[in-house]
């Protein structure tokens, strides 16, 4: 089979899994075959073996419903590639709302130093380690996370502490810092798309409302927070109000993602 062949068929074969068929077949094929979608498009090369068979497993592991980004084990978040593994939380183009904003309010308040929490993959203090001049520190609770975000560290050329710890459990205090904590609730849990049931619920689950770990911050922030700081957090759809209202006599902003929901709560100590 050739090049432009496979590519068809393994559209044709994805489209009973994903409405992004034909996107998702061209990161398949650039995957196995270590070609441009520019060259697969009209490549009449014959398929290697090796890479019939590398199509043919990731295939068989999309049709199973594993996510892409599983299969790929690297996806893209602000522009930068991040190893990704079972067991870590899904880079999400829902989470950069709340790393662009972080970055920009680092930025424009001189801040110099930051934590990110529940870092899972360590996208959000990767990224704000890559742009930003802010001294980054990361916790997770999961080892293969810590040890995750370690590894993306170091792939995109950055120091970033890293601990293995349940919030801010051994945290210091800084300008600024920023979580993505699980926010679903058991109802939400229990009509997960197939997908989300390959990634961990450690990462997912917040509770029987999905704001038990918001509650725990609201608690806790203000001792790592220093004077004039920022915690910003990433919230679910329609959660934005109650994260705000777990902060009385702050001042506390909703950011919306590029569809108009209120995706980030930024909260000024």
């Amino acid at each position: 089979m050739k090049l432009n062949e496979a590519r068809r068929a393994l559209t044709a074969r994805l489209a009973a899994v994903t409405d992004e068929a034909a996107y998702e077949a061209d990161l398949i094929m650039e995957h196995a075959t270590g070609r441009k979608k520019a060259e697969l498009l009209f490549s009449e090369d014959e398929l290697l073996p090796e890479e019939a068979e590398a199509i043919d497993a990731a295939a068989k592991r999309r049709e199973a419903h594993e996510p892409l980004q599983y299969i790929l084990g690297r996806w893209g978040f602000m522009g930068l590639e991040f190893y990704t593994r079972p067991g870590a939380l899904i880079p999400r183009q829902d989470t950069e709302t709340l790393a662009e904003h972080a970055v920009c309010i680092i930025r424009e308040r001189g801040y110099k130093t930051a934590l990110d929490i529940c870092t899972g993959t360590g996208c959000i203090a990767v990224s704000l380690a890559v742009l930003t001049d802010a001294d980054v520190e990361a916790s997770d609770i999961s080892p293969l996370c810590a040890e995750l975000a370690r590894q993306n560290a170091e792939a995109n050329s950055v120091s970033l502490r890293v601990r293995t710890a349940d919030l801010f459990s051994g945290a210091g205090s800084y300008d600024i810092i920023t979580a993505n904590p699980p926010y679903l609730s058991v109802g939400d849990m229990a009509r997960l798309q197939t997908e989300l049931e390959f990634e961990p619920a450690l990462a997912l689950l917040g509770g029987p409302d999905g704001l038990d770990y918001y509650r725990r911050i609201a608690a806790e922030a203000g001792q790592h927070i220093n004077p004039g700081g920022a915690l910003v957090l990433e919230v679910g759809a329609g959660q934005a109000e109650a994260v705000r209202g777990m902060f009385p006599g702050l001042k506390a902003s909703l950011i919306p993602d590029l569809n108009g929901i209120d995706r980030a709560v930024e909260i000024d100590f």
